[in-house]
């Protein structure tokens, strides 16, 4: 069967702003593969009708993604070309093909998962098996090399599909009912022991939501001490379900006043090794640990750029530290990209460390 997406935009907001790519990747996870994605901006009617009419004919659905003021636009468009009125509040459907009007984000994700993927699979009256397996920093050489052999052993018989975004990667195995068992489960004892040192979960969950998980389960506390990251940690943790039964506190300690008197880091410190260095990130966790009100820390310091800092370190340098009562390790990354994926990347890489210190 054959699939396609239109992504529809207004010309006076940038078309980065129209977040599709929840919506495509929960058609992939459904092994709803689209053949065709085409980008229109919603002020060309003819041209959309024109797309629609094509599309419908080549197509078994055709997927329109909006942000939702333009919902109405998208219906109509919908609807001249299906010759059938909306029953559904996403899905109008003919003999030949499907049309769905998905919102854009996490919400269109959700409507796919939901309502989308079950009405595709009573079409083509087969349904999709996922594999999940959730990573951090993994070298990119050490993906493709894991995604090759895993795709090897599958030989077309499944798809493996792998989205990386600030050093968390999720790779997914999609496969049918009729997939041989045997191909399914080699294909991920590979993925799974090839990715092992850098694998937090095998099911889809954010490293966050892995992270209270293991602190419930060890009935332990966690306290954050953030320079460069500026809270980003502390707000993927409450984000989560649940972080109230395990998160002390979050110290958002940028200025290195505030990390001397807040977290006990020596002027000599500051004064000799900078803000920036091991031996900082090394008083900062230590200082969350003095208080005695947490039984994890971690603290992070760091160069988000644009700039190099007043010690010349360059962009991208940054320490986690991650400690108990018993130590504390301090980790060194030199990170590329711009300040927000700098940052985000710090994030995802102090979540997964203080994760694998409790594990």
């Amino acid at each position: 069967m054959k699939y396609a997406a239109v992504v529809l935009y207004n010309r006076s907001n940038s078309l980065r702003s129209v977040d599709f790519v929840p919506v495509t990747d929960a058609l992939l996870a459904g092994g709803v593969f689209l053949d065709e994605v085409t980008v229109l901006p919603y002020d060309a009617p003819s041209e959309v009708g024109t797309a629609l009419t094509r599309l419908s004919l080549d197509m078994d659905a055709v997927f329109l993604i909006c942000d939702p003021p333009l919902f109405s636009f998208a219906r109509k468009a919908a609807e001249t070309v299906a010759e059938k009125t909306f029953e559904e509040e996403y899905i109008v459907e003919t003999g030949r093909c499907l049309f769905a009007v998905l919102p854009t984000g996490e919400r269109g994700g959700e409507e796919v998962r939901l309502g989308v993927v079950p009405r595709i699979d009573a079409r083509r009256k087969n349904s999709y098996q996922r594999v999940v397996i959730r990573t951090v920093s993994a070298p990119q050489e050490k993906l493709r090399a894991a995604i090759a052999a895993a795709r090897e052993v599958a030989k077309d018989k499944l798809t493996v599909h792998a989205n990386e975004k600030f050093g968390a990667a999720t790779v997914e195995l999609i496969y049918d009912r009729n997939t041989p068992k045997m191909t399914a489960d080699e294909a991920t004892r590979i993925l799974a022991t090839e990715l092992s040192d850098y694998t937090y979960a095998v099911e889809d969950v954010s490293v966050a939501e892995r992270l209270i998980e293991a602190l419930k389960l060890r009935r332990m506390t966690l306290s954050v001490a953030e320079s460069f990251t500026g809270g980003g940690i502390a707000r993927a943790i409450v984000r989560c379900h649940g972080a109230s039964a395990v998160y002390f506190e979050g110290l958002n300690t940028y200025n290195a006043k505030s990390k001397m008197e807040r977290l006990g880091v020596t002027e000599e410190t500051i004064a000799g090794k900078g803000t920036v260095s091991d031996e900082t990130a090394y008083e900062m966790a230590a200082g969350l640990i003095a208080t005695g009100n947490c039984d994890l820390a971690v603290a992070t310091t760091g160069v988000a750029g644009p700039d190099p800092d007043e010690k010349g370190n360059p962009v991208g340098l940054c320490y986690i530290a991650v400690g108990t009562r018993e130590r504390v390790n301090v980790y060194r990354y030199l990170l590329k990209g711009n300040r927000e994926t700098i940052t985000e990347t710090a994030i995802n890489y102090a979540l997964y460390l203080a994760y694998r210190e409790i594990k």
